[in-house]
C-alpha cells in the first residue's frame, strides 16, 4: 500500500514535472511530416542527383546542351538564338534563348522549350492545362528597367561570342557555345558565372512510355528514377502531373565571393549558410514554395509564407546579384570554397528567366532591382507607427475599452486590429451583429483620435448557397478550379471554402466592389485591411495549400503560378481600397502574409506565427533585415511572439527591439494572455511606454527613410555590410541595425539577463549614445554599452542631423502640426549633414509637389537648411499648410569649447525683414560624454529657407 501510495505520488510529480516544462519551454512543434524534403519532392531530388553525377563524372561529363551558332543574332540590345539539348544520338530538342542587355546594365538569360512553346505536346488526363511554359510572372512582376541597351555591342568569337554592355561598355557577357554557358565581367574580373559547372537542366517534353526503346531514352533521364515524371503523392493526395517532368535547374557561380545574402523568406541567419552537408551548414536547400507553416523553426532552409528569389554576393567593395523570376516551387543549393560561392538553382516548371547585376554596390543592387520590380510603397504616416493587435478583440466594446485604456496611461498607438472573431460565422465582408452590432460607433471613437482599424480579409470564401459573396463568386466563373475544371473546394478558417482567382480579371473587379461602402456595410475610410493565409492556405490540402494540379484563369496550372498566386490578390486589394469611394483616394495600407517579388509595392509583410521566445525574438532580426535588402523593407515581426505567453522581461525587450522595425505591431494567439502595455506591471509598463515614445519621437527619421526606399529601393533598416561595405569583419553581422541614412545605429537585447551588449563599430568615427553623449571611438572592433532593462542601446554616427518631434501624443495623427527638434551630430571634423522628408502623410499629393524635403548641413559653424524637393502644382498649397510649423529646438552634439561663453545664435530665414537670436546653452560634460549644446526656439518654419550661426 505505502509502495503504491509512492509510485503515485512519483507519478505525479513527474507528470507535474513534464507539464511545468511543456509551460515554459514551448518545443519546436512544426509538423515536418507535412512539408515535403528534397528527396521527397521529384524534381529537386532528379536536380540534386543530376548535380552529383556530373560532379562525380568530373571532365568526363559530356554535357547535352551546345548553342546553336547559326542561327545566332544581335539586334538591338538583344542575343537570340537556340540552345541544342543532346536527348539521343538522333535527336536534339530546341530551347529557344533570348539574352537582353538593359541601359540599366542588367542583363536577362531567358530560356524555353520549342515543343511546349507552339504547343506541339500532348497533355494527359484530359486536362485543359496549357501547354506553354508559365511565361506571364512578369506581367505581375515587372513594372520597369527593360529598356535595351543602344550602345551594346556583339562580337562572335571562335567557341565563344562577347558582348559589351553596361556603363561606357564595360560590362562584359561572354557567351561559351559548348558546353553552353555565360559568364559576366566587370572591370576586368568574372563576377557571375552560368552553367559553369554544367548542373544546366532543362527537362523536355517527352511522351509517356511505359517500356522506352534504346532510341527513345533521354541521355540524363537513363540515369533518373522515373517514378515521380508522370504523377506524385505526399500526404494522401496525388498531384497528376499532366504535362510530365518539366523543372528548369542551372548553377550560378558568385566568383570570388563568399558571403550571399537574400532569397527570403527564412528564419535563418543573414549570410546565407551551405546546404550540403558539414559543422554548422544546412543538409537541405533553400526552399522558396509560399507555406503556411505552424511554429516555423529557427536556422533552417525550410519554406516560409514568402518568397523572393533575389540572391546578392558580397565582397569587400563589391556586391552583384541575381533575380531567379519563376514562380513555381523553387530550392537553391549552397555550396562555398576558399574563393567562390557556387550554387543551384531548380524550379519545378515555367522558364527559366534569370537577371545578372553587376552592382557594384549593395545600392546599386537595391536601385536596379526597384527599377524591374517597383519601389517599395510610401505608406500613410500612421502604418509606420504603433500597431496593436491580437487574436482576438472580442467585441466592439473590447476595441473602444483598449482604445480607452492606451489614452488613460498615456502610451501612444495609431491602429488597432481586428482578426477572425469579428465575423458572422466567418464569413468575409460582414460583422458578428452579436459581438460588433456598432462598428460604426467603435471607429467613430477612434477617429476622434486620428486612430485607425485594421479587419481581416482572407481569400477563401465560405461555401454557403445563402451567403451572397459566395453564390457570386460561383455563379460568375471567378473561382479557382480543380483539375477537372470544376470550382475548387477546401477547408479553411470558415470550414468548406472556395478561392477567389484573382489570376482573372474579372475576378480583381468584382473584388474591388466589394470593398465599397456601400457593400462593405460598417466600414468608414479609417479601416483598412490585413490580407492573411495566402498562399493559398488550404487546410486539407498537400503541404496546407492547394493542389499544384488545379487551374487558373487561362488554364495556368497551380504548379505555374503558385508564389505569385499571394500578390495578385494584395493587389487587388490594393486596387480596391483606392476605389472604395469616388473622388476620395488615400494611400492603401494592407499587411500580407504571403509574399513574392513585387508585393512592395502595395503591402507591408510580417514573419508570421512567430513564438514568445528569446530565440524567436532574435532571429526577427536577421530576417527582417533579409527582407530590407530584398526590395521588401515594410517588414517587421509579431512583437511578444504570437505563440505562447512571453515573461515581461521578454515582452519589454522585445517592444524595444520592435520600435526598430519598419512595421512595429504587437499580436498574440487567442490562446495566449492578454498583454497591452498597459496591463504590464511596473517597472515595465513604463519602460514599454517609454521604448513606444522613441519610436514616435523619431517618426520624422522613420518617415524620410520610408521616403528614400520609395525612390531608390534602399532598405529602410540596413545591416552592416550595407552601411560598410569594405568591412569585411561585419558582412555577417546580423543583429545591429542602421536606420536609413541617419546614423542611428541600434542594436536591441535579445538575450535574457543581459545588462550590457557588444555593438561593433566599422568605422574610426565618433559614436554618441543616444541619451547622454557618451563616446565610443574605434575602428573594426566591439564597444560594451550599457544596456540595463530600462535602456535601449542606440548610438548615433557623427556626421548627421536628425529630425524628431518630441511632444508626446497619443497617436502621429495629433503630431502632424507639432514642431521639430534638430539634433546635430558632429562629426570628427566638425560636420554634419541630414534630410527632412514631410508630406500629408495620406494622399497622393506628393506625386504632384506636395511635399517638402529639406537638407539641414552644419559647417564653418553655421547650420543651414536647403530647398531640394522637386515642385509640382501641389507644392505651393502644401507650403501654405505648413507655413507655421517651426523649429523649436537644436542640439549640437560635440560642440566646440570655444562656444562655452556664448549665450545666443544668429538666427537669419529668407523672406525675414532682419536677423534674430536665439538662446544658447553650453553642457559641458566629463566622464567620457560629449559637450552639447541647446538652442531653445529659434522659430524657424521647417519648410523655410534658414541659416543659424553659432
Amino acid at each position: 500500500m505505502a509502495r503504491s501510495r509512492l509510485l503515485s505520488c512519483w507519478t505525479l510529480l513527474f507528470s507535474l514535472a513534464i507539464l511545468f516544462g511543456c509551460l515554459i519551454i514551448p518545443g519546436v512543434t512544426v509538423k515536418h511530416e507535412n512539408f515535403k524534403k528534397c528527396d521527397q519532392s521529384g524534381f529537386c531530388k532528379r536536380n540534386r542527383a543530376h548535380a552529383d553525377d556530373v560532379s562525380a563524372k568530373g571532365s568526363s561529363f559530356t554535357s547535352p546542351y551546345e548553342l546553336d551558332t547559326f542561327e545566332l543574332a544581335f539586334e538591338n540590345g538583344q542575343l537570340s538564338g537556340n540552345i541544342l539539348k543532346t536527348v539521343s544520338p538522333t535527336e536534339k530538342k530546341k530551347l529557344p534563348l533570348l539574352i537582353s542587355f538593359f541601359e540599366s546594365g542588367v542583363a536577362r538569360v531567358t530560356v524555353d522549350e520549342a515543343k511546349r512553346l507552339t504547343g506541339d505536346i500532348e497533355i494527359r488526363h484530359g486536362s485543359q492545362a496549357r501547354k506553354e511554359r508559365y511565361n506571364e510572372a512578369e506581367s505581375w512582376v515587372i513594372v520597369g528597367g527593360l529598356e535595351l541597351s543602344k550602345s551594346a555591342t556583339f562580337s562572335p568569337e571562335d567557341g565563344y561570342t562577347k558582348v559589351l554592355y553596361g556603363p561606357n561598355n564595360t560590362y562584359e557577357a561572354v557567351i561559351r557555345h559548348y558546353p553552353f554557358s555565360v559568364e559576366f565581367n566587370r572591370d576586368g574580373q568574372t563576377h557571375v558565372q552560368l552553367n559553369n559547372k554544367n548542373f544546366l537542366n532543362v527537362e523536355h517534353w517527352r511522351r509517356k512510355v511505359e517500356a522506352p526503346t534504346e532510341g527513345e531514352q533521354d541521355v540524363l533521364g537513363d540515369q533518373e528514377d522515373e517514378s515521380t515524371w508522370w504523377e506524385e503523392t505526399f500526404g494522401g493526395n496525388t498531384d497528376s502531373k499532366p504535362r510530365g517532368p518539366e523543372s528548369v535547374g542551372l548553377d550560378i557561380t558568385f566568383t570570388g565571393y563568399n558571403h550571399v545574402f537574400g532569397i527570403p523568406e527564412h528564419a535563418d541567419s543573414l549570410s546565407l549558410r551551405e546546404t550540403r552537408g558539414g559543422p554548422g551548414n544546412h543538409e537541405e536547400p533553400y526552399r522558396m514554395y509560399n507555406s503556411d507553416v505552424f511554429e516555423y523553426e529557427l536556422n533552417s532552409p525550410m519554406t516560409l509564407y514568402g518568397s523572393i528569389p533575389l540572391m546578392q554576393a558580397h565582397r569587400k567593395d563589391s556586391t552583384v546579384g541575381v533575380f531567379w523570376l519563376n514562380a513555381a516551387e523553387t530550392w537553391v543549393d549552397i555550396v562555398k570554397s576558399k574563393t567562390d560561392t557556387q550554387t543551384h538553382w531548380f524550379s519545378e516548371a515555367g522558364q527559366l528567366d534569370v537577371f545578372v547585376f553587376l552592382g557594384p554596390s549593395p545600392s546599386d543592387i537595391s536601385r536596379k532591382y526597384g527599377e524591374l520590380t517597383g519601389y517599395t510603397q510610401l505608406p500613410q504616416q500612421f502604418a509606420i507607427a504603433y500597431h496593436q493587435c491580437r487574436w482576438n478583440y472580442v467585441t466592439d466594446e473590447d476595441v473602444k475599452e483598449v482604445d480607452r485604456n492606451f489614452d488613460k496611461y498615456q502610451i501612444p498607438y495609431d491602429v488597432i486590429w481586428l482578426d477572425i472573431e469579428y465575423l458572422d460565422d466567418r464569413k468575409y465582408f460582414t460583422w458578428d451583429p452579436l459581438t460588433f452590432p456598432n462598428p460604426i460607433g467603435m471607429e467613430e471613437q477612434l477617429d476622434d483620435s486620428e486612430r485607425k482599424l485594421v479587419v481581416i480579409i482572407d481569400p477563401h470564401i465560405k461555401n454557403q448557397e445563402k451567403f451572397d459573396i459566395s453564390k457570386e463568386l460561383k455563379s460568375k466563373g471567378l473561382a479557382t478550379k480543380n483539375k477537372d475544371g470544376d470550382i475548387y473546394e477546401g477547408w479553411c478558417w470558415p470550414g468548406s471554402s472556395n478561392w477567389i482567382d484573382c489570376f482573372n480579371p474579372a475576378a480583381i473587379k468584382w473584388w474591388i466592389g466589394l470593398f465599397k461602402y456601400d457593400r462593405f456595410k460598417g466600414t468608414l475610410p479609417n479601416v483598412f485591411i490585413w490580407n492573411d493565409m495566402n498562399e493559398p492556405s488550404v487546410f486539407n490540402g498537400p503541404e496546407t495549400t492547394m493542389p499544384k494540379d488545379n487551374l487558373h484563369h487561362g488554364n495556368w496550372e497551380h504548379r505555374d503560378v503558385h508564389n505569385v498566386n499571394g500578390i495578385t490578390f494584395v493587389n487587388a486589394t490594393y486596387q480596391a481600397m483606392l476605389e472604395r469611394k469616388k473622388g476620395e483616394i488615400r494611400r492603401p495600407f494592407i499587411l500580407t502574409r504571403s509574399f513574392y517579388a513585387g508585393a512592395q509595392r502595395t503591402s507591408a509583410m510580417w514573419t508570421g506565427d512567430n513564438q514568445a521566445t528569446w530565440e524567436h525574438l532574435a532571429m526577427s532580426l536577421p530576417m527582417v533585415l533579409n527582407n530590407g535588402i530584398s526590395g521588401y523593407p515594410f517588414a517587421g515581426a509579431d512583437v511578444g511572439g504570437f505563440f505562447h505567453n512571453p515573461s515581461k522581461e521578454l515582452l519589454t525587450r522585445w517592444y524595444q527591439t520592435g520600435i526598430w522595425y519598419p512595421f512595429f505591431r504587437a499580436h498574440a494567439h487567442i490562446d495566449t494572455r492578454r498583454r497591452e502595455p498597459y496591463l504590464i506591471q511596473e517597472p515595465f509598463r513604463s519602460i514599454i511606454t517609454q521604448a513606444i515614445r522613441l519610436r514616435y519621437q523619431l517618426l520624422p527619421a522613420w518617415y524620410t527613410a520610408f521616403h528614400e526606399a520609395s525612390v531608390n529601393g534602399t532598405p529602410i533598416v540596413r545591416p552592416q555590410f550595407y552601411v560598410h561595405p569594405s568591412d569585411e569583419a561585419g558582412f555577417a553581422i546580423d543583429d545591429q541595425l542602421y536606420l536609413g541614412s541617419t546614423g542611428i545605429l541600434a542594436k536591441p537585447v535579445v538575450s535574457e539577463d543581459a545588462t550590457a551588449v557588444d555593438i561593433y563599430i566599422a568605422d574610426d568615427e565618433k559614436y554618441y549614445d543616444y541619451y547622454d553623449y557618451t563616446v565610443y571611438q574605434g575602428a573594426g572592433k566591439k564597444h560594451s554599452v550599457p544596456a540595463p532593462i530600462e535602456k535601449v542601446p542606440v548610438l548615433m554616427q557623427g556626421g548627421h542631423v536628425i529630425p524628431r518631434k518630441d511632444r508626446p501624443r497619443r497617436s502621429s495623427g495629433l503630431m502632424k502640426y507639432d514642431p521639430y527638434t534638430l539634433v546635430v551630430v558632429l562629426d570628427k571634423n566638425g560636420q554634419a549633414e541630414g534630410t527632412l522628408y514631410v508630406d500629408d502623410g495620406e494622399t497622393f499629393d506628393y506625386q504632384r509637389g506636395g511635399y517638402i524635403h529639406r537638407r539641414f548641413r552644419f559647417e564653418g559653424s553655421t547650420l543651414s537648411s536647403e530647398d531640394i524637393a522637386t515642385h509640382g502644382p501641389q507644392t505651393a498649397a502644401y507650403l501654405n499648410t505648413i507655413a507655421g510649423v517651426r523649429v523649436e529646438r537644436v542640439v549640437v552634439i560635440d560642440a566646440p569649447k570655444e562656444w562655452q561663453d556664448r549665450t545666443t545664435v544668429t538666427v537669419i530665414e529668407d523672406g525675414a525683414k532682419a536677423s534674430s537670436s536665439a538662446s544658447l546653452e553650453y553642457h559641458a560634460q566629463g566622464d567620457g560624454k560629449a559637450p552639447y549644446v541647446v538652442v531653445k526656439n529659434p522659430n524657424v518654419g521647417i519648410s523655410k529657407a534658414w541659416r543659424i550661426e553659432f
